[in-house]
């Protein structure tokens, strides 16, 4: 007998499915299915929820939305034929009102062979599962003829109280299929990799992850899918932000089986399906084993933004953007990203100048522009500002510029941006950062307007390691090097500087991950070494901005946790850290 003829051909396909786009996710599917056929894979499998996208949140109460998912899975079905495919869909209750489960489906020679049901729903963080799905109860392993494997989904294989002991040391599975749809933040892909690593190796089991690819929302996906070997060794890693497959040649032995389900099933039972063999298909020779490395930390970040960025255009249908540029680094790096998400022929600059803008900073708006060959607006709002005060003087009489009058030019250049969104359909994309929102160092209605914010959950001081990442990728000042140096400022007044209201970035950004992030009190702040009064003040200015940031636009989630889906605290709150209240 031939080596290959012990070994499965095993395809995952790493795909970046829209949310509700059942035909259009179904025609996805069937594409890759081609592929894996003519790449001799006998067995492909696809991320969770693959069908109707993830996270599909209130569509999964629509009887008419779970009804056409029911419709797409068996038209999937009759091209299942050849192959054996495993996709995620829900399954539709039986009767209205009725449970609703997460599953893996078994397409298998032309019809719905077999399913598992998700049995760990995440309910922390980002995920509401246990909004919409029941849990399920079986452990399944499917026997195809011999050939064992255990399929699962995403969460199952996150704790020790997964399925994985009980399909692997009591049902006899080699093989284990993790579908999945693990959400991004910096650094999540090696974390996942060392995971799927420990389950291989504690259960003596291969292991498939295939994960979700693509933005969503506030969500990304960042796929990174892995194949991990019995000895806890990762023999083969797709690349995140791309949508790909990969293949491995398997061997097909059965799992040991030392024990009874009693002693590893707990409160699962174990569920063997029983299948005809899996096809035998030409294998054309696999290339040379490919293991995508891991991106260094700031690449991967800027990758993250890029993907997240264009899955937002394009999916909801934009046909460009717009934004403010300002000469300052968010900015800047905003447009760098909207170029390399979807090319500098849709991204649209404006540049609004009033009496406090600097040369320096307008020189270097429009040098980013010819950089980046996007086109440019100029549109002074010295006169609009001026207009605006005229109005207002019965009731606020010309007395300098305060926060009023900053706050006035903020809204005068929304209001722009927001007009040429009515006029040509473009999407405003908001320029501030993690660190601005946080403490609220940003204009309801103005510099917040937009309908989607690229930064919104990069903190400042990582704003300036992406800006020099991106000119070390270009190999040039791409973003003009004087905008990097440059002191943060909002110009909204003579000689102002950010750190005439805020801590130095530096200081500030680690208060933001050490309260928001780590959910340290203002106390153990005080204990890693930051002066009381800075630590006091900055927690009372994020605590006191949340209305500002339900507000604001949906951003892409880079960081482990990021305010909106990940932090939902009530605004009307008279709660302060620490035990203080204030009046």
């Amino acid at each position: 007998m031939r080596s290959e003829d012990n070994k499965i051909r095993i395809g995952l396909a790493q795909v970046n499915p829209t949310v509700g786009d059942l035909k259009g996710n179904a025609r996805l599917i069937r594409r890759w299915i081609g592929e894996a056929k003519k790449r001799g894979v006998q067995l492909l499998a696809f991320p969770e929820l693959v069908l109707c996208g993830y996270p599909p949140e209130d569509l999964l109460l629509k009887p008419a939305f779970l009804g056409d998912c029911e419709r797409e899975l068996k038209s999937l079905a009759r091209a299942a034929r050849g192959i054996a495919v495993i996709v995620g869909c829900p399954e539709k209750p039986k009767k209205r009102g009725g449970p609703l489960y997460n599953d893996a489906w078994l397409l298998y020679r032309g019809k719905v062979a077999a399913r598992y049901r998700k049995i760990n729903l995440p309910n922390y963080g980002v995920f509401d599962e246990k909004r919409y799905f029941t849990s399920g109860s079986a452990a399944t392993v499917l026997d195809f003829a011999g050939t064992r494997g255990g399929l699962n989904i995403c969460e199952d294989a996150g704790g020790d109280d997964g399925p994985i002991g009980c399909q692997a040391r009591a049902g006899g599975a080699g093989i284990i299929v993790n579908i999945s749809a693990s959400p991004y933040h910096r650094r999540k892909g090696p974390e996942r990799e060392k995971l799927m690593q420990l389950r291989a190796r504690e259960n003596g089991v291969w292991l498939c992850y295939i994960n979700l690819l693509g933005g969503q929302d506030e969500l990304l996906f960042d796929g990174s899918s892995v194949i991990c070997s019995p000895r806890g060794e990762t023999v083969s890693r797709a690349a995140p932000f791309s949508e790909e497959m990969i293949i491995a040649d398997i061997p097909a032995g059965k799992g040991a089986r030392p024990a009874g389900p009693d002693d590893w099933c707990g409160a699962v039972s174990l569920e063997t399906v029983s299948l005809p063999a899996l096809p035998r298909r030409g294998r054309p020779p696999l290339p040379r084993r490919r293991m995508a490395p891991h991106p260094d930390p700031v690449e991967e970040i800027y990758g993250a933004l890029v993907m997240g960025t264009r899955d937002y255009i394009l999916k909801n249908g934009f046909r460009g953007v717009v934004l403010g540029l300002s000469g300052g680094i968010d900015s800047a790096l905003t447009a760098a990203v909207a170029v390399d998400a979807v090319g500098p022929e849709c991204v649209h600059a404006v540049t609004m100048p009033s009496g406090f803008t600097s040369r320096g900073t307008l020189v270097d708006a429009k040098r980013l522009a010819e950089n980046l060959g996007i086109a440019l607006y100029e549109y002074p709002i010295s006169g609009i500002f001026e207009a605006y005060r005229d109005l207002l003087r019965p009731t606020v009489p010309k007395k300098g510029i305060g926060i009023t009058e900053e706050n006035i030019q903020a809204r005068i250049r929304g209001n722009i941006l927001m007009a040429l969104s009515n006029r040509f359909g473009w999407l405003v994309l908001a320029t501030g950062n993690k660190s601005e929102v946080a403490v609220g160092y940003c204009t309801l209605y103005g510099d917040m307007v937009g309908g989607f914010a690229v930064l919104k959950d990069v903190p400042k001081t990582m704003v300036y390691g992406l800006s020099r990442y991106r000119n070390r990728a270009a190999g040039s000042a791409l973003i003009p090097a004087s905008t990097i140096r440059r002191k943060p400022s909002a110009e909204l007044r003579p000689d102002q500087a950010d750190e005439d209201t805020l801590p130095p970035y530096p200081v500030l950004d680690r208060i933001i991950e050490l309260y928001v992030e780590g959910d340290l009190s203002p106390e153990e702040i005080v204990r890693t070494g930051i002066d009381r009064g800075t630590v006091r003040r900055t927690v009372r200015m994020i605590d006191m901005n949340e209305y500002k940031r339900r507000q604001a636009p949906p951003g892409i989630k880079i960081t482990p946790k990021a305010f909106g889906r990940d932090r939902r605290l009530p605004i009307t709150n008279r709660y302060r850290s620490g035990g203080r209240r204030d009046p």
